[in-house]
């Protein structure tokens, strides 16, 4: 597929999507219907990016995002009578926002630059230490998770990555962290750094975390 420069962003405050994963989305607000309609008239691309600082006060206008995110296609569409939609993307690609365009729709748009596909397949040892960092931190947080079966789980490295990176119960900054790391390797470092780092706030505050605490 080739990814157009222009594409209609998606900005939520908790939501970061990954490359190859699914996110399911309900669509309610006015402007957003109106850039789903559009996708599903043109390329089928949502760009979804991070709010970020005081978005709250700004919320109805355009407060300000991450400039790293993710396009997904759109893989399923249902127009609900009301208008809303129920929509599930298919995470793409990672993108930069190079600058907004002046508005010319209800909803925002972009100028992006495109990451460039890097390997992805992670370093001998790598996978099987995320494997075992994530079964620890299951496994201390009161979910056990079978350790052969998540490196035997036939997914390649990416999949593997991205679905821990989107699926594991980390906040929004911890995973944009994961997603602006500029490598498939660099992302799973910062997986692990994330899980020992969390492991080591449960171990010192009896099984609950500091959230105030975050690695750098």
């Amino acid at each position: 597929m080739i990814l157009p420069d222009v594409i209609p962003l998606f900005p939520l405050p908790s939501v970061v999507l990954f490359p190859r994963m699914p996110l399911p989305l309900h669509v309610f607000e006015p402007r957003y219907r109106a850039m789903v309609s559009d996708a599903i008239r043109g390329a089928r691309l949502i760009g979804m990016a991070l709010l970020r600082g005081d978005w709250e006060r700004d919320y109805e206008g355009r407060p300000a995002i991450f400039a790293e995110g993710t396009v997904g296609e759109l893989a399923h569409v249902e127009e609900l009578p009301d208008g809303r939609f129920d929509i599930v993307l298919r995470g793409l690609r990672e993108f930069r926002v190079e600058h907004e365009l002046p508005p010319r729709a209800p909803y925002r748009e972009a100028r992006v630059t495109w990451r460039a596909p890097a390997p992805a397949v992670l370093p001998a040892g790598m996978r099987a230490a995320v494997v075992g960092q994530v079964a620890r931190y299951l496994e201390r947080t009161g979910r056990p998770a079978p350790e052969q079966d998540l490196l035997e789980s036939g997914v390649d490295d990416e999949t593997f990555v991205n679905f821990l990176a989107q699926h594991l119960d980390l906040d929004a900054l911890e995973r944009q962290g994961l997603l602006e790391a500029p490598s498939l390797a660099a992302r799973a470092r910062r997986l692990l750094d994330v899980l020992v780092f969390r492991l080591e706030g449960l171990r010192q505050h009896g099984g609950v975390a500091d959230p105030s605490r975050r690695p750098h």
